[in-house]
């Protein structure tokens, strides 16, 4: 395109008069289909703003199905006429690397949901007596929640000296849920999301896909780096940044205080919103004060009963600034449809009954058992783990890469995680890491008949595994 400038006269946000414009010109056929918008730096320059506008605008367009584009190419318009779309390829960049249906008859060391301890019969007997005592609240939609469900939350998310207020808490369908309803409630299309290079990236990749951008902080031995992160926020100024960091998954790591404390600083002075995962860190006796004592009016803090009491119940809460509240709660009960009265009333009876911590309790302990035949049987090889946390980052000895590791275990019978997984987005890092997890087998003997294949495959390296077989 040549010799057009958009009329940007109206009032708010330039990045989005810039996308209406555009989308006007579009319907008018002033910009044709098949038509290749200016390069984002180009028409910066020409409407004197910055370049993260234009690429906002855009980020916009495409959500509307106006337009299409990847780095290197360019952004163009779609549709053969006004108001006709073409359909874009499918975008797999939101899947991962896990399959949709995991292959049958596979030992899984990719879940890390908690054991089966035989907590299936405590759920049962809780779940009939809350049908029973609510009949009519489990026939109809949840308008109101009760106080004891905020109560139970905030109970399950106290740990070391932070003690949430009840005004605090929002109860939703699991921490995932949680984490995507603050995101989906504090920020805007076209916002920027900090994750480290390696996370949990199914945030991130939700997050894409309500059209939030990633912004990818570095991390090393101990850590986030807050150095790395003050630069993302000067250079990308990201609303939010998510972190696990007690027992960081994948890797394990757990941030010291001083880092924290560092991190706190730098989001205060930056105004971002540190989202607080403490999913894996509520299995931990770790000391180590929680990010929300660092930063308390800026926190948001989320955990649930996934990995420790039962990942079928979708239980989950979050604490946050009590102003977040009610923004955060609509956001979840638009995202997820709303909380189903009867998860959310077996949830809370667990943990107010004090059956949750002791499931947990067993849960710890079967974890811990499966923890001391990994150590014992990939002695010799360097990984990470923790006795109450149930998964291993194992590093790969030359010449291992993580995705032909990943298969030669697969035909061998065990799926586990190579180490895209767990990219928040596309990073020139190489780690050579897997992760497994100990706590979906059955049985002990599964998890020492799993970890046995992979000692095999370390110890004979690339030569035990033919691709092409």
């Amino acid at each position: 395109m040549t010799n057009w400038v958009p009329d940007l006269t109206g009032s708010g946000p330039l990045y989005q008069r810039l996308a209406d414009a555009i989308e006007a010109d579009i319907d008018r056929g002033v910009i044709g289909a098949g038509a290749k918008l200016p390069p984002q730096r180009d028409l910066a320059y020409d409407i004197s703003a910055t370049v993260g506008t234009v690429g906002r605008a855009y980020q916009l367009l495409r959500e509307r199905g106006l337009v299409s584009g990847e780095v290197g190419r360019g952004t163009y318009v779609l549709g053969e006429n006004i108001g006709v779309t073409k359909p874009e390829e499918p975008d797999t960049s939101v899947e991962g690397t896990r399959y949709a249906d995991a292959p049958k008859d596979k030992l899984r060391f990719d879940s890390t949901a908690a054991p089966d301890i035989g907590q299936g019969a405590i759920v049962a007997d809780v779940l009939s007596r809350a049908a029973q005592d609510h009949p009519h609240e489990i026939s109809s939609y949840t308008r109101d929640f009760p106080d004891r469900w905020y109560e139970a939350g905030a109970r399950w998310l106290s740990r070391n000296a932070f003690r949430p207020a009840v005004d605090t808490i929002v109860p939703t369908l699991g921490t995932h849920a949680a984490v995507m309803a603050a995101i989906a409630a504090l920020t805007t299309p076209g916002d920027y999301v900090a994750f480290e290079h390696l996370t949990y990236s199914q945030i991130s990749r939700s997050a894409g896909l309500i059209g939030r951008r990633t912004a990818l902080v570095a991390s090393d031995d101990e850590g986030l780096d807050p150095a790395d992160f003050e630069r993302v926020c000067a250079q990308k100024h990201p609303k939010m940044i998510f972190l696990m960091p007690t027992a960081q998954n994948p890797t394990l790591v757990t941030l010291s205080s001083a880092r924290r404390e560092a991190i706190a600083r730098v989001a205060r002075e930056y105004n971002v919103i540190l989202i607080e995962d403490d999913l894996y860190g509520h299995l931990t006796d770790d000391p180590t004060p929680l990010l929300a004592e660092f930063a308390p009016e800026r926190t948001i803090i989320a955990g649930g009963l996934s990995k420790s009491v039962a990942a079928g119940l979708r239980g989950g809460w979050l604490s946050c600034p009590p102003a977040y509240r009610h923004r955060i709660r609509v956001a979840h009960k638009m995202m997820t449809g709303g909380m189903p009265f009867l998860l959310a009333e077996v949830n809370s009876r667990l943990v107010l009954s004090g059956q949750a911590s002791e499931i947990r309790r067993r849960s710890i302990a079967e974890i811990s058992a499966r923890m001391a035949i990994v150590r014992e049987r990939l002695t010799g090889f360097s990984f990470k783990s923790h006795d109450k946390v149930p998964f291993v980052w194992l590093t790969l000895p030359d010449p291992w890469l993580s995705g032909t590791f990943k298969n030669a275990c697969l035909e061998h019978g065990v799926l586990i995680d190579d180490e895209d997984e767990f990219k928040a987005g596309r990073s020139e890092r190489v780690f050579h890491g897997v992760r497994f997890g100990v706590s979906q087998p059955r049985r002990r003997e599964d998890i020492a008949g799993g970890v046995a294949v992979i000692r095999r495959l370390l110890d004979e390296g690339r030569a035990g595994y033919d691709s092409f077989s």
